[in-house]
């Protein structure tokens, strides 16, 4: 489990020192302890091409949403060189009650950071890229700027690189979404993460209409556009209540549902109410198929970056099949 201190300090007088990384969870009881089932397994970190990942982003000063959600399939990816760049700084604005990465005050904008990104793509001579960031709630913008120039440096460095875009909600940041639209990434991907039923207590902060508006505009305003969405199960959603979130997601036009099983980073995070079986993740599957959607990953370990590379190969295929039949 990972601890609510974050030994790797900040970036103020005494970067160093020990810091809360989720404040506002200190004081919350722990929840009970839930012993992992056998088909939760992941590679332990290590390797060459791990290594030379990790130092290719240490290197350029950069975030990896890898190594701040304590995602468990960060060995696996980062053995491939495969890594999920997070923008805006480290610290999110919000505090929703499944997410690792550290809430409090954000540091400015670092102006260079799109830089930084663009020449480390290139350095890692990706095919495929995911850029998510935190929430940045203080920004007018939401930091949807930042990702149209991060976007741009990508385009510089690594021409040949496709790009997905994994962005905040941009709640109440108006003409937010149509910059990132305008810088033309491959895949515009926003999370529901949890089904409405569950907002007020997981993803405080947040509107699930809104979002599900979201990502019907990116279709509305660039119908070329590949849209993508996740949620995660285990939080004490029942299957009924997916497979509306399902309903909702069609019709909203979004092309590529992930679903993966919810982890939870510590005690202090929200309760997890139940493993989901891998069969149960395969009749997922196969009904977000039936519902139209091009492409589905769901299985314990699926993360919204998770094989991105070769899941936007696969999308495109699909597409293609599509407007051929």
């Amino acid at each position: 489990m990972v601890t609510l201190i974050d030994r790797r300090g900040g970036r103020g007088p005494r970067p160093d020192s020990p810091r809360p990384r989720h404040p506002e969870k200190m004081r919350l009881p722990d929840t009970p302890a839930v012993p992992k089932p056998s088909w939760i397994r992941v590679r332990a970190p290590g390797g060459e091409a791990f290594r030379e990942t990790r130092k290719i982003v240490q290197s350029h000063g950069l975030h990896t949403v890898c190594e701040e959600a304590a995602c468990p399939n960060i060995g696996e990816c980062w053995d491939r060189r495969h890594a999920t760049f997070m923008i805006l700084g480290e610290i999110c604005t919000r505090a929703c009650a499944f997410c690792n990465v550290a809430t409090g005050k954000p540091h400015a904008l670092d102006s260079e950071e799109p830089e930084r990104v663009g020449r480390a793509a290139g350095d890692l001579g990706l095919e495929h890229i995911v850029i998510t960031s935190v929430d940045r709630d203080d920004l007018k913008d939401g930091g949807a700027r930042h990702f149209a120039e991060t976007i741009a440096a990508i385009r510089r460095y690594a021409p040949a690189t496709t790009v997905e875009v994994l962005t905040p909600d941009f709640r109440k940041k108006e003409g937010a979404l149509e910059t990132v639209i305008a810088a033309k990434p491959d895949v515009f991907n926003h999370n529901l993460e949890t089904v409405p039923e569950l907002y007020r207590r997981i993803r405080p902060g947040a509107d699930y209409r809104h979002s599900l508006d979201l990502l019907k505009n990116v279709k509305r305003r660039d119908p070329a556009a590949f849209t993508k969405s996740g949620i995660m199960v285990g939080l004490g959603e029942t299957d009924e209540q997916v497979f509306a979130v399902m309903d909702d997601m069609r019709e909203a036009d979004i092309d590529f549902l992930t679903i993966g099983q919810y982890l939870q980073p510590t005690r202090k995070h929200a309760a997890l109410e139940r493993y989901v079986t891998p069969e149960a993740f395969a009749r997922y599957k196969d009904l977000a198929y039936e519902k139209g959607f091009l492409l589905v990953a769901a299985s314990p370990l699926t993360r919204s970056s998770f094989h991105a590379g070769e899941d936007f190969a696969k999308l495109r295929a699909a597409r293609e099949a599509t407007l051929r039949s």
